[in-house]
């Protein structure tokens, strides 16, 4: 089974180690696991084959070094200095605690093109509480800082829980005060740590189409550039805004989506094996960071090969055998849920999103409504 998709980021988790122990941390291991990263060889390996994947498509693809916090890996420069020579496109997610103005120069010096900072609030209170270390605020905003010193793009990231929902307006405002070129919102997945944060802090379908309202009022501004991640649902409420704020009327709908879907530079929701993989510390091959779902390893198998030939990945691109309320959506095309939300409420990765409040026509207490 061959596929023509192209990918567009592979997220490598560096390592497993990390300064930190955030509450809501996809990691599935402790520092302790530390041993089994991929050693220097073997991630020369993963990006030789990255670069094999990359000379048949387009354009090569994105890859971003994560973690834990790739900032603890020795031989990180070395690496990007490696895949640079590829021609691949780099850059860095890290908790910018450990970002001096000497790690500065060598991220600028790297050719990573942007650097994606998380803060999980505006304030030291919201933001330590989630890191679980005392100052953690305060030491990301002057790796900030440093990054901003030595002209080196950064974004913010933010997930969203019941604590930081409320500050959303507030990161938006400090990114662009910071010198931010965009601020990327996280949906929470229950996966890693997030598992038990969830069971006190996950917003509920209602607040999500709620928030995801007031994330396209601000994107609406223009003013940074804002996206959402983990939440597929955000393209049928773009989309849904949109019509409303033109006045398109419902029987122009199906006409606009055909045309978004097939159009070049459209967008889909969930891109989990569709154009993003994710390689654990280890080497194994997913579809997202946050769906388990073991696609097999870049050290037994070639990453292109596991594109290509993997039958789940085949499976999860297959909008056609969605099932639930997904299954029957108008909107599958450019959403198609959040496989891994799925996956960790059901077992069952095909599955309707259990965190969209839409109900698709053709579903009880339809059509196109949004459950109270």
């Amino acid at each position: 089974m061959s596929s023509q998709r192209v990918l567009r980021l592979l997220f490598w988790e560096t390592t497993i180690r990390c300064n930190l122990a955030c509450a809501h941390c996809r990691r599935l291991e402790s520092n302790d696991a530390g041993p089994a990263d991929l050693p220097t060889a073997q991630a020369e390996t993963l990006i030789d084959q990255l670069a094999d994947l990359g000379r048949r498509q387009p354009q090569m693809p994105v890859l971003v070094f994560s973690g834990g916090e790739p900032l603890c890996r020795d031989d990180l420069f070395h690496l990007t200095d490696r895949a640079r020579r590829y021609g691949i496109t780099l850059a860095l997610a890290t908790n910018g605690t450990l970002i001096d103005s000497g790690k500065a120069s060598q991220i600028h010096d790297s050719g990573i093109v942007r650097v994606a900072v998380s803060l999980d609030g505006a304030t030291a209170d919201v933001h330590d509480r989630m890191r679980q270390i005392p100052g953690a605020f305060d030491r990301a905003i002057q790796g900030i800082r440093r990054l901003r010193e030595h002209a080196v793009p950064f974004q913010i990231n933010v997930t969203l829980t019941k604590q930081t929902a409320p500050q959303l307006h507030d990161v938006y405002e400090l990114a662009r005060s910071l010198g931010a070129v965009a601020v990327h919102i996280f949906m929470l997945v229950p996966v890693g740590c997030g598992q038990m944060l969830a069971e006190t802090d996950m917003l509920s379908p209602e607040q999500y189409e709620h928030i995801m309202r007031e994330i396209w009022a601000l994107e609406s501004r223009g003013q940074i550039e804002v996206k959402v991640t983990c939440g597929p649902h955000y393209e049928r409420i773009r989309r849904q805004m949109r019509d409303a704020e033109c006045g398109v009327r419902n029987e122009h709908v199906a006409a606009d989506l055909q045309s978004t879907i097939h159009h070049p530079h459209s967008s889909k929701g969930c891109l989990a094996g569709l154009g993003v993989l994710f390689v654990s510390h280890r080497g194994d091959v997913y579809p997202c960071g946050y769906l388990p779902v073991n696609c097999g390893s870049i050290l037994q198998t070639t990453l292109a090969q596991i594109w290509d030939d993997n039958r789940d990945l085949a499976r999860m691109r297959d909008t056609g055998v969605l099932q639930g309320k997904c299954g029957v959506c108008g909107y599958k095309q450019v959403c198609g849920g959040c496989r891994a939300r799925a996956f960790g409420t059901t077992g069952n990765y095909m599955a309707e999103e259990p965190f969209c409040a839409y109900i698709p026509p053709g579903v009880e207490g339809g059509p196109g409504n949004v459950h109270p």
